[in-house]
């Protein structure tokens, strides 16, 4: 167990960073890119509409392994998409911001299905009288209907985001060195403590889970709409 520990324990921070860093900017773009596709799927607009629905349908019901790996050897081998500058670390970088790509294009349609149930819980009558005072379609949706449903739904974005930080254990299939692809190695080097390295994984997901499950059940109950 102590030579268990001595391997596994200096590269725990490093590996917990990584998938700390995944979290965090996948949940930035997923965020982003999940509010204008629910403003797609709410629009006037035929073809957004139509464009938002079948971009949730078709990615929710993808596998997520085979998106990032898409992102990996569809986008950047064969087309050679970049995202990171020429260097030293240029294969650890790219790899790093295209499993934040694919966790992007994956947990967007969550966040975007999450704050169309939050839709509903905005009064009708509101964005009528908006609209009966001139406003169009973009200031109804961004000043009166999406501040309010975002504060209805903080409760279940937290467990989308929580659901993401477990997902972003994927990124080890394309050579992301986060917790998981740890794991993998530990394992590898010792075969015969399984169970201890599986635990010790567990317990820093545990950690980090329980961690954003209580920040945002605190922000739902201190920014609830008051009806």
């Amino acid at each position: 167990m102590n030579e268990l520990w001595s391997d596994i324990g200096p590269a725990l921070w490093p590996a917990y960073w990584v998938t700390l860093k995944l979290t965090f900017f996948a949940a930035i773009g997923s965020l982003v890119w999940g509010t204008i596709l629910a403003g797609m799927r709410v629009s006037p607009v035929p073809v957004m509409r139509m464009f938002g629905t079948w971009y949730v349908n078709i990615v929710r019901n993808t596998p997520l392994t085979l998106i990032v790996i898409f992102c990996s050897i569809g986008l950047y081998q064969n087309l050679g998409l970049t995202l990171a500058p020429e260097n030293s670390n240029f294969i650890k970088n790219n790899n790093f911001w295209l499993a934040v790509l694919g966790f992007v294009v994956y947990t967007s349609t969550f966040v975007c299905e999450t704050l169309r149930s939050g839709f509903n819980t905005v009064p009708l009558g509101q964005a009528e009288a908006a609209r009966s005072l001139g406003l169009g379609f973009s200031k109804v949706f961004g000043i009166i209907v999406l501040p309010q449903a975002i504060r209805s739904v903080i409760g279940p974005m937290g467990s989308v985001l929580i659901a993401l930080t477990k997902n972003t254990t994927i990124a080890s299939a394309i050579g992301v060195a986060e917790a998981s692809l740890l794991m993998k190695e530990q394992i590898e080097n010792h075969a015969d403590q399984i169970v201890a390295i599986f635990a010790i994984i567990a317990v820093g997901f545990m950690i980090i889970t329980l961690l954003e499950g209580y920040v945002f059940g605190f922000l739902a109950k201190r920014l609830a709409v008051r009806r």
